[in-house]
């Protein structure tokens, strides 16, 4: 059994003037991850401590934050990677602070999701009584692999373009618009998509330092997809 030392971001915009970092200590525990640290921590010593969380199983992406300068899901980080026991938590950047740990990430990926118009467009009409047009198992495996993100916001934190550049859309957004170019179900021709992200703040504006990929927990192909769709998009 160790003690493990956190130094942890502190702010409330509603009421504070300027950030903190408060120092913790705990015992660990066997198997014990950051959410689970957390949690000790509030419970014992800051019953105010804000972060958030829903599933504690990797698939919500609620808990995304900082760790030691690295953007991780708490759920899935555990205390025993880190040898010397020092862990410094703090808010992910490019995100709205809520309080502490806390941002606000659905903010931002909803006004995303308007912005690249993240629906299935067509023109015939729904008919409720007969299947959806049948496609290549190929095809569906490909969308299904594109729908894994978990839009955990890690991918932005990570991303050097995002942090300079309040309006890029990031590896996030450029996903959706791959998702629903690869979907036969949408009939929006590159054109359309060109008018959608084609400029700096959207394919144009990556330049491949592959933070969000080397940092997706779903270990998603983001850097490949969004080269894959900037080839599409220069032709256009």
């Amino acid at each position: 059994m160790r003690t493990l030392k956190f130094k942890i971001f502190r702010f409330n915009p509603r009421i504070d003037k300027k950030a903190t970092f408060d120092n913790y200590e705990i015992e660990e525990s066997d198997s014990m991850t950051l959410f689970i640290a957390l949690n000790k921590i509030r419970e014992t010593l800051s019953k105010d401590l804000s972060y958030d969380f829903v599933c504690r199983a990797g698939i919500c992406g609620s808990c995304g934050m900082m760790v030691n300068g690295k953007p991780q899901l708490a759920c899935k980080t555990l205390t025993g990677a880190y040898e010397n026991g020092e862990i410094t938590l703090a808010p992910m950047p490019t995100f709205e602070i809520i309080k502490d740990l806390s941002v606000n990430t659905g903010k931002w990926m909803n006004g995303m999701s308007k912005k690249v118009e993240s629906w299935v467009h067509t023109n015939e009409k729904t008919d409720i009584s007969r299947l959806e047009k049948r496609v290549s198992q190929d095809v569906s495996n490909e969308v299904f692999e594109l729908d894994r993100c978990i839009e955990c916001g890690i991918c932005l934190a990570s991303c050097g373009t995002k942090i300079m550049r309040d309006d890029f859309i990031g590896a996030v957004g450029l996903n959706r618009v791959t998702r629903f170019h690869t979907d036969p179900h949408d009939e929006r021709s590159l054109e359309d998509y060109y008018e959608l992200v084609g400029d700096d703040n959207g394919i144009f504006g990556c330049m491949s330092l592959m933070g969000c990929e080397d940092n997706c927990p779903k270990n998603l192909p983001l850097q490949t997809k969004i080269a894959y769709m900037r080839r599409k998009l220069v032709s256009v």
